[in-house]
């Protein structure tokens, strides 16, 4: 089984709001790899960097998308730096992935930069967003099979035209 979309993105792109609404605008399920890492971990995100570390967790989360990719058919949303790990980008090929591209202001907005976000806490959580854009940005769109803008768009809209996409690649690959 192959989830017959992943939903990959930035802090503060939609993919936690867009994906479930997705799923149910396509009559399948939605899994996001943080509640799974959470629900494995028995504590929050922001606890297991605290105690754990990026790296122990960048692990758990490379082995829970894993397992999600293999056992789950419907839309996964995963987290935003899960697209660094090489073999994430490896297991992401032969599947229709999603971008949700989100600029530097509307992300900030979104996210409010709260400690809720690790790698968002710290001295400077602006520079620090906008670093993570500029970095990921390449690697988002080396595994996307679709880039959908969201600063100017609702939910809906956003899901309309992951749906638009979806159809076009289907009538293309058919």
């Amino acid at each position: 089984m192959k989830p017959c979309l992943v939903v990959v993105g930035p802090p503060g792109s939609g993919k936690s709001t867009v994906g479930p609404l997705l799923a149910e605008h396509l009559g399948v399920a939605f899994r996001d790899s943080d509640d799974d890492i959470v629900a494995r971990a028995g504590c929050s995100i922001s606890d297991i960097f605290a105690t754990e570390g990026e790296p122990f967790f960048r692990e758990l989360e490379e082995q829970v998308i894993a397992e999600a990719l293999a056992e789950h058919d419907g839309v996964l949303s995963v987290g935003g730096g899960a697209v660094l790990a090489p073999g994430t980008r490896e297991r992401l090929r032969g599947h229709f992935v999603v971008f949700l591209n989100v600029g530097f202001a509307t992300g900030v907005h979104r996210v409010g930069l709260s400690t809720a976000r690790p790698l968002l806490a710290g001295v400077n959580p602006r520079a620090t967003y906008r670093t993570l854009l500029e970095q990921r940005l390449p690697v988002y769109r080396e595994v996307a099979s679709l880039e959908v803008p969201t600063d100017d768009h609702t939910p809906a809209e956003i899901v309309a035209l992951i749906a638009a996409g979806l159809n076009e690649n289907l009538e293309k690959t058919q």
